[in-house]
């Protein structure tokens, strides 16, 4: 099976984003007791597209920025740093207490010591993200653009947001660009706002191609009952996971591929770490192997990431998933929560179980 991608697009990847900055002690150590800091330009999006834009494929961020802000410059400059296109409304901070670019605070965790996030998202400039300010005539009948990726984090930072997206989804079926949606639940973003956001959520899951997601994601974001605890062991937990997914392409018929992955935590820097995906008729299961973690923010983007590589390089489904895999392990070993693949082939070395050196 592949998925027939629109032809002659200056983008393969297009992506909404809130951008952010991330700050995280230096070590390994825990937030309480550091005083010293790595900085960084973050979002779980971009996280996403970083993997395409590593290995060469154009990119562009649709986001906003802080008009004058020098973070919003750092983010300008990372996100040029991996060569991605972005475009954005540029948006007055309105003096001390006006918008403000989101911060993520994170201990990474180390050894049994667990990591702990804490997200300030207060004045958000990401949540003004909103339809107007972006011509998607252009950008998808114009430019074009092979996939659009969503994700339900930005679909529910606010009214705005949700209308950006429900957009883009309707724009991009319009003009023949596959849909990614990634559910993303937070419950804290759906508070109070869950009737309203379970209509847009459905909405987009049922234009979309692709569809990944946890059980939490698939329960809440659009209703469809979670994996069934069945039988001990892992086989029995594949089970539930597959009879899950196939709730969800009962309910979502129009998708080709759906993905979740699977997480077993043995200790901060030692996961168990697989995947379940449907292409078409088809399942194919990375059963879950050991990985060492330096940090594991950013995992389950690298494999979002690493799996929509492979459909936009056309290969066949099975190295989608084994090639988002291994995309997640990378990220996994880095501190800047993306992957950064040098090429493909270091990618595959990792799903090869190869770390040996290479001169």
């Amino acid at each position: 099976m592949k998925l027939e991608l629109r032809k002659g697009c200056k983008y393969a990847l297009v992506v909404p984003t809130s951008m952010g900055i991330r700050i995280t002690p230096v070590n390994g150590q825990p937030v309480h007791s550091s005083t010293h800091y790595v900085m960084q330009a973050t979002s779980a999006e971009s996280n996403v597209a970083s993997v395409a834009s590593y290995l060469g494929l154009p990119v562009k961020i649709l986001t906003t920025f802080v008009k004058g802000s020098p973070i919003a410059q750092l983010i300008k400059d990372n996100l040029a740093s991996r060569h991605m296109d972005f475009e954005g409304a540029e948006v007055e901070q309105g003096g001390p207490w006006g918008y403000r670019h989101q911060f993520n605070i994170a201990d990474s965790g180390c050894g049994s010591r667990g990591p702990r996030v804490w997200n300030d998202r207060a004045g958000e400039v990401g949540r003004t993200l909103n339809v107007k300010d972006f011509d998607l005539d252009r950008l998808f009948g114009q430019e074009g653009a092979q996939i659009v990726h969503l994700s339900g984090l930005v679909g529910a930072l606010s009214p705005e947001t949700s209308t950006f997206c429900l957009e883009l989804a309707r724009a991009a079926k319009k003009h023949g660009t596959k849909i990614a949606f990634d559910l993303n639940y937070r419950a804290s973003f759906w508070k109070k706002r869950e009737k309203e956001l379970r209509a847009i959520f459905a909405e987009i899951a049922s234009v979309a191609d692709i569809l990944v997601g946890n059980e939490e994601d698939f329960q809440l974001c659009l209703g469809v009952e979670g994996p069934e605890a069945g039988g001990k062991g892992l086989a029995a937990k594949i089970d539930g996971f597959k009879g899950m997914i196939g709730r969800v392409k009962t309910a979502y018929p129009n998708a080709s591929v759906y993905a979740t992955t699977l997480r077993e935590v043995v200790s901060s820097n030692t996961h168990l770490w697989g995947a379940v995906m449907s292409a078409g008729s088809d399942w194919h299961v990375v059963e879950p192997r050991e990985i060492g973690v330096a940090d594991r923010i950013g995992g389950g983007d690298g494999f979002v990431g690493g799996m929509l590589y492979g459909i936009l390089k056309g290969w066949e489904p099975a190295k989608w998933v084994q090639f988002g895999w291994a995309s997640g392990a990378l990220a996994a070993t880095l501190m800047t929560d993306y992957a950064q693949p040098a090429d493909e082939e270091q990618v595959w070395s990792i799903w090869e179980g190869n770390a040996r050196v290479k001169r």
